[in-house]
């Protein structure tokens, strides 16, 4: 990770190390919410978010609901991968963490 890129943007420790275990993954911080759709799937809560400027679905997993995070300013870290719909790749956005800003 660029020394540069920490000083502009300070992340915690523990999110440093898991970028530099996990060379794929990406963390935003203080993005805001413009959708968040809750939906259950077998024993699991799919919960779908949609940022402020960005075209691709954020997606991750909950054993129970969740508040609603829209309008909110959330930290995220993710990865891309695609997901197959009605015979289409799709790329979509895989949250492995997100905090409230």
């Amino acid at each position: 990770m660029n020394l540069l890129y920490l000083r502009l943007f300070p992340m915690k420790k523990s999110i440093n190390k898991l970028l530099d275990k996990h060379q794929q993954l990406i963390h935003t911080e203080n993005i805001t919410v413009v959708s968040h759709v809750q939906r259950e799937e077998d024993d699991w809560i799919i919960n779908t978010l949609m940022l402020e400027n960005v075209n691709v679905p954020f997606k991750y997993k909950r054993k129970t609901m969740y508040k609603s995070l829209q309008k909110q300013k959330v930290n995220i870290t993710y990865y891309p991968s695609t997901e197959e719909i009605a015979g289409f790749d799709i790329e979509i956005m895989n949250i492995v963490r997100i905090k409230v800003a």
